[in-house]
């Protein structure tokens, strides 16, 4: 009898930049415009990180505009980015829960002149 080894996840964790509009009861400050979120997402791919995460703002009454990529740890650490110790932990603990992290959330405000 041959000992099998135990599979290998094949999910990854994705860094996304989110872009989010106004929606009644999704939690940004009164007077903002929107918010840009930086969230660690795991998925197989890309597109089901982006899938996933798209889904839970949904679901937390948040208005996704548009989702920018920036790669796997691995990928972005090629590109040469300084990525800290609090942001590995965070995207470790994304891929131990499978689960979608919001790391940052910068809300948006129209200038007024």
């Amino acid at each position: 009898m041959t000992e099998e080894k135990p599979k290998k996840s094949r999910q990854q964790v994705f860094t996304l930049l989110v872009e989010v509009g106004r929606n009644p009861g999704d939690g940004l400050p009164k007077k903002s415009t929107g918010a840009a979120l930086m969230i660690y997402s795991s998925g197989i791919d890309e597109a089901e990180a982006v899938r996933e995460t798209v889904a839970i703002l949904k679901q937390a009454d948040m208005a996704p505009l548009d989702v920018t990529g920036y790669g796997t740890l691995e990928e972005r650490e090629a590109e040469g980015h300084d990525i800290p110790d609090e942001e590995r932990t965070l995207m470790a603990r994304a891929l131990a829960e499978n689960s979608v992290i919001v790391a940052q959330m910068t809300p948006f405000f129209e200038d007024k002149k």
